[in-house]
Parts: C-alpha cells; sequence; structure tokens
C-alpha cells in the first residue's frame, strides 16, 4: 500500500497546511456517507502533494479552517476528478470554496475519452485495479479499516501524475485552454439548501401528477423523511421512491387497501403504514382551492421556424462531434440548442450574446452554427 499519514487533531492539520501553502499544485478526494445516513456529511479528506500522501479525518479534527486558505489560494493549483459533488460538499460542510482547479474528468471529456470514470483511467495509465465495493462503504464508520484506507489513499495518489498526462495531450490537441474555461465554471458550483420548498419538487415523475396526488404525494414524502431523520437513515432505505409513487397514485384509504397495494412491505406497514394513511387522508381531505400547482416554465411564443433550426443544429452537432471526438452533449447541450434557434444569430457578435455559450464553443463551433442557421432561414 501507499504510504500515507492519517492527521486527526487539529495541531497535525494546522502543521501540515503550513506546509502545503508552498506546494504548486495539490490533488484531492473527499469521502462522504449519503448512501448510509439522512444528513450527508464529508468523512474524510484525501489529499496528495508530489511527495506524499495524507488523509484528513474530518470527523476526528475540531476545526478544518486551516484547509480554507490552502483550497482558496489561487496559486496552488488543486487536481480533482470530477469536482462537482466535492466542491458543493465543501461548500456546504465547511464554508470552503476552490480556486485554481483542474478537473481530470472535464480533461477526459475534452480529449474524446469516453471511459472516464477514476477507475478506469488508474486502470489504463498505472495498471492499478481499484476495488469499487468501497464506492457504497459508509466512510463514517471509524476505525477505518486497511482496506478502506488503501481504496482512499490510492484515489489521489495518481491524479497528479494523471494530470500532467492530459494536459499534455490538451497542449497537444490546442484545447487547454477550453478545458480551464470549463474548470473554472466548475468552481463556481455552490451547495443548493432548498429546505423550505416543497418536497415534491425534487421528486422524479411529480410533473405529471394532478394536483390531488401532488396533495398525497407531498404528505407522503413528509412522513418518509420524519422517519429517516428520526433513524438518521437516507431516504430510499426507509421508502423507495417507487413505493411512494405508488401510494400517491392509488391512494389507498384504509391499512387493508395499503396492503393489497403491496407497495409496503410487511415491516413497513407495522412501522409506517398508519401514518402513510393519514398522510393520504389529509392529502384527499385538502379543499381544491388548497391544492399545490406543479410549476411549468411559461415557454414563450417562438417562430415557426425554429423546430427547424434545432433539428439542424443537432445534426451540426453530430458532424461536429464525428469531427472534434467530443460527445455530443458535451460539445453543445439541448438547452444551449434552443436558446440559439430562438436568437437566431446572424454573425458572430450577436452569438456571443446567447446566454450559456462559452469561449472555447464559440471557437469550435461558431462557424458551423452561423453556416447551419443560415441554411435555415
Amino acid at each position: 500500500m501507499i504510504e500515507y499519514t492519517l492527521i486527526s487533531d487539529d495541531a497535525d492539520l494546522n502543521t501540515r497546511c503550513n506546509l502545503l501553502k508552498t506546494e504548486k499544485e495539490l490533488a484531492f478526494d473527499l469521502e462522504a456517507d449519503s448512501m448510509h445516513h439522512f444528513k450527508e456529511k464529508v468523512c474524510l479528506i484525501q489529499v496528495a502533494d508530489p511527495k506524499d500522501s495524507f488523509l484528513v479525518d474530518p470527523l476526528a479534527i475540531n476545526d478544518l479552517s486551516a484547509l480554507k486558505p490552502v483550497f482558496e489560494d489561487p496559486a496552488i493549483t488543486k487536481v480533482f476528478h470530477g469536482a462537482d459533488f466535492d466542491i458543493r460538499s465543501l461548500d456546504r460542510d465547511f464554508d470552503i470554496h476552490v480556486n485554481n482547479l483542474f478537473d481530470t474528468e472535464i480533461a477526459c471529456r475534452f480529449l474524446g475519452i469516453q471511459k472516464r470514470s477514476l477507475a478506469a483511467l488508474l486502470e489504463k495509465h498505472f495498471d492499478l485495479h481499484v476495488d469499487k465495493r468501497f464506492q457504497k462503504t459508509d466512510w463514517s464508520i471509524r476505525p477505518l479499516s486497511k482496506e478502506m484506507i488503501s481504496y482512499s489513499v490510492n484515489d489521489v495518489a495518481y491524479l497528479l501524475e494523471l494530470k500532467e498526462i492530459l494536459k499534455k495531450r490538451l497542449i497537444d490537441m490546442g484545447r487547454l485552454a477550453w478545458a480551464e474555461e470549463e474548470f473554472e465554471i466548475q468552481t463556481q458550483v455552490r451547495y443548493e439548501n432548498n429546505g423550505n420548498d416543497p418536497l415534491y419538487l425534487k421528486f422524479k415523475g411529480a410533473g405529471k401528477m394532478g394536483r390531488r396526488s401532488l396533495a398525497v404525494l407531498e404528505n407522503l414524502l413528509q412522513v418518509r423523511k420524519q422517519f429517516a431523520n428520526e433513524k438518521d437513515r437516507p431516504l430510499f432505505k426507509v421508502i423507495s421512491a417507487e413505493s411512494i409513487t405508488q401510494m400517491a397514485t392509488n391512494k389507498p384509504e384504509s391499512l387493508n387497501q395499503l396492503k393489497q397495494t403491496r407497495s409496503l412491505s410487511s415491516r413497513q406497514l407495522d412501522m409506517y403504514g398508519i401514518l402513510c394513511v393519514k398522510a393520504i387522508a389529509q392529502g384527499l381531505a385538502l379543499a381544491e382551492s388548497e391544492l399545490p400547482v406543479y410549476p411549468r416554465k411559461r415557454t414563450p411564443g417562438v417562430a415557426m421556424e425554429v423546430p427547424e433550426r434545432i433539428r439542424s443544429l443537432k445534426e451540426m452537432r453530430i458532424s461536429a462531434s464525428n469531427r472534434t471526438g467530443i460527445e455530443p452533449g458535451v460539445l453543445i447541450n439541448n438547452t444551449l440548442i434552443t436558446a440559439i434557434a430562438v436568437a437566431a444569430p446572424k454573425n458572430n457578435e450577436e452569438l456571443k450574446q446567447v446566454n450559456g455559450i462559452r469561449n472555447w464553443q464559440m471557437e469550435a463551433l461558431n462557424d458551423d452554427i452561423l453556416r447551419t442557421l443560415r441554411i435555415c432561414a
């Protein structure tokens, strides 16, 4: 196993962070416990400098503020693989933000690498086989096993070297600036706390339900959240989304009817059945005027030519993807295609004004986009 240091007290962390301030680049990864607890939290922070790897235990350390200037120092390159989750988690748990990011997963997108999981990359470039069973481990468990430590250390030990491999390829292809623009945009993401919003807004399939079903759904989701909080369990391990959908759709009004739907197991019926039936009854009793309304984005009136422009731009995207080797959805997503089709820019300056377009997309696609729109005109 790779040599590492485990930091589990404030003094050691402060000492180590003072040393890290002199580094030019560092690799990071986080492990959390979302699969096992109601409120997700960061349970381990893995760090590697060019010489050493070490682990920071946030469950044992009282104050992690010493890490803040390290993450936020623009003179230090922070290397992550798929940083979105990590950046949001650092913001949520420690009010830490990341400056000067190099994201190896984003780099892979610009290189046309389809198998871009860290496990696939470690195997390809370093002949290292990652034990995937630890991807769903409860990282809040202490003490950490030797196997868990080995897995976590490997996640960062090769990142700096991997970064150099990918950076060279980006430079050779003239795409480093493209990737760097996306790195900077990635650093701006933040944890979104929607604690006061109705729960159904983030429930898959809610937008297709009627208002009465939405009322029942919201009540059921509140019941599930209550039990998940009390038991410190993830929502899906209390009652599955499929079971919630079945109850909101069928609306059983008694324990016997609920049992007949087979939405819940016998054990779940004993634990949650009465409260679920009560939640359903409350939704059914709600006055029509008080029923929730699922928010819909108003689609502004569009010219009749817009659908044809969208179709043509999607065909252009396939051709550009074949030419660049970049996956179509990475090259330009459907939301941006629609915005361009509606705006129908006639030149580069107008195309630059379309909301959401990147500088690298202008460089890679502006001629293709404008030529396609002229043909549709």
